[in-house]
């Protein structure tokens, strides 16, 4: 997993979140100031600013500008190098990647034993969305890593809940604190704490309910730490508007129990789901957002192998009586979180979902407790065809799909965005345009947030000019290329494609 997920870090440029994670990672470290990218809370940042402290990069003081200009220029306009520090940004998170598989071995080792647990992990290591994710400077896996950590932890308090009990407080706070969207798991791991600590205690009430409310004292704690750690003054100056919410979300922001600046990071996310979205599955595209998009872009995007033991090992847990105490732990945050994604505004991909790999390697290494003699040997074929899929797609994990779908070089033709196309193979298409097609014309259309002057690409934009003046390559974004409509549209219709740079862009000749 190691090999898998550095090789594709030194080989993709910037996707679009991470200049923006970057750039705000820079800020709090050089000048300990909250002000670009509120909507995220501090700590996922410090820990991609934790690999660039080591980089060293040169940062201008005082810029003035929003947070897609900040990564943009602290990238390629400060005189650093992008490669070097997009790589030392993605280590951080690659570490904490590799972590979390540990984690998925020793919950799963202790419900079923260490073959379970190796299976577990095996399943894990070789997930193309967690190998994708957890390769880049983005905030989804970390966030859904601490959570399963803190649901872990939250299991072993049955049997030392003076320990335990905090620890999975801080566990959960860390989650909270780099990404909003866990926020529906706090109930959930209070609910837990207070079973786990009955459980232990014999029955007693109280201590049960003090569990409850440690676990939530304790998350807050890491948030308010975070924001601190950042700016002990807690200065708040936001660099972008910050909506006003009503009604019930605005009674929930005002009761949170957070800085300011994170209550206007949830005013901000609230306004993005109130944005018009364009989504994209199946070849469709459609405005708005489908309920049943993520399980539908997960069928898509999990190995056949993983979907199989996902749906044993989650049966196996509810069956086997001896796995029966465990199953609110392995799949009732999971299930909560996924309701709650499947519920958002933005149909971007199933990264917003990317606690679930997680979780259902767990229960999938439960499978093995079912008292079958063809379990183990199906067990472990499913595995290796898992393995098998993962390796046959590398290095291409961020477009990944399964067989069934055509693998990665056919995802384009049912999902978009960062299922597929997230701006990261503009470095591979300068090496493709410079080897194969030196002196053409090219005409790009690129959705991503690199800079494709910087690696020797000289493109114009067609949808500037008359279709009869574009001729030679026309070279599009596969995530543009979904919702092409107008004269992209037309551009496309009347070209040949020639060539394909790492399954999210396409080449054309016209």
């Amino acid at each position: 997993m190691a090999f898998a997920m550095v090789t594709t870090a030194v080989q993709q440029t910037p996707t679009i979140d991470e200049p923006v994670y970057v750039g705000a990672a820079v800020e709090y470290v050089h000048e300990h100031r909250l002000r670009h990218n509120p909507e995220h809370p501090p700590l996922g940042k410090l820990v991609i600013g934790a690999g660039l402290a080591l980089a060293d990069p040169h940062v201008a003081p005082g810029f003035a500008g929003g947070q897609g200009r900040l990564g943009r220029h602290l990238l390629y306009e400060s005189g650093n190098d992008p490669w070097r520090l997009m790589l030392w940004a993605r280590l951080p998170v690659i570490a904490l990647t590799l972590s979390f598989g540990l984690v998925v071995f020793a919950f799963t080792r202790e419900l079923a034993g260490p073959v379970a647990g190796s299976a577990a992990l095996a399943l894990y290591c070789f997930s193309p969305d967690v190998i994708a994710h957890g390769s880049l400077a983005t905030l989804d896996v970390p966030a859904a890593g601490f959570v399963l950590t803190s649901v872990w932890l939250v299991w072993r308090a049955r049997r030392g809940p003076r320990l335990y009990v905090p620890l999975a407080g801080l566990a959960l706070g860390a989650a909270v604190a780099t990404k909003m969207s866990m926020l529906p798991a706090v109930p959930v791991l209070m609910a837990l704490a207070a079973v786990s600590v009955w459980k232990a205690c014999g029955g007693k009430r109280f201590w049960a309910w003090a569990a409850a409310g440690g676990v939530a004292l304790a998350a807050a704690a890491v948030v308010w730490g975070t924001y601190l750690v950042v700016d002990p003054l807690l200065r708040w100056t936001p660099e972008q508007h910050v909506p006003v919410v009503h009604g019930l979300r605005g009674l929930l922001v005002r009761l949170l129990p957070f800085p300011e600046a994170y209550r206007d990071g949830m005013r901000v996310q609230f306004g993005l789901e109130n944005r018009p979205w364009q989504g994209f599955l199946f070849g469709r595209r459609y405005e708005g957002s489908l309920w049943y998009y993520l399980p539908a872009a997960l069928l898509v995007k999990t190995p056949l192998g993983a979907l199989a033991l996902w749906a044993a090992g989650a049966g196996a847990v509810v069956a086997v009586r001896r796995l029966r105490p465990a199953a609110p732990y392995v799949l009732a945050a999971p299930l909560v979180l996924l309701a709650a994604a499947m519920q958002g505004a933005r149909d971007l991909g199933t990264r917003y979902a990317v606690f679930l790999p997680l979780f259902l390697a767990v229960a999938a290494g439960c499978a093995l407790l079912v008292r079958r003699r063809w379990v183990p040997v199906g067990v472990a074929a499913l595995v290796v065809l898992t393995a098998v899929s993962a390796v046959r797609a590398h290095p291409y994990y961020l477009p990944y799909s399964n067989e069934v779908f055509g693998g990665p070089g056919r995802t384009r033709q049912w999902l978009h965005d960062s299922n597929v196309d997230w701006g990261q193979d503009l470095g591979r298409l300068a090496d493709r345009l410079r080897d194969r097609y030196p002196g053409e014309r090219v005409w790009l259309v690129y959705k991503g947030s690199g800079v494709p002057a910087f690696y020797g690409i000289e493109a114009s934009d067609p949808r500037r000019v008359p279709v009869r003046a574009v001729r030679g390559l026309l070279v599009v974004s596969d995530s543009a290329a979904a919702k092409a409509s107008g004269r992209l549209a037309e551009l496309i219709g009347g070209s040949r494609p020639v060539d394909d740079i790492g399954h999210s862009i396409t080449v054309y000749r016209r």
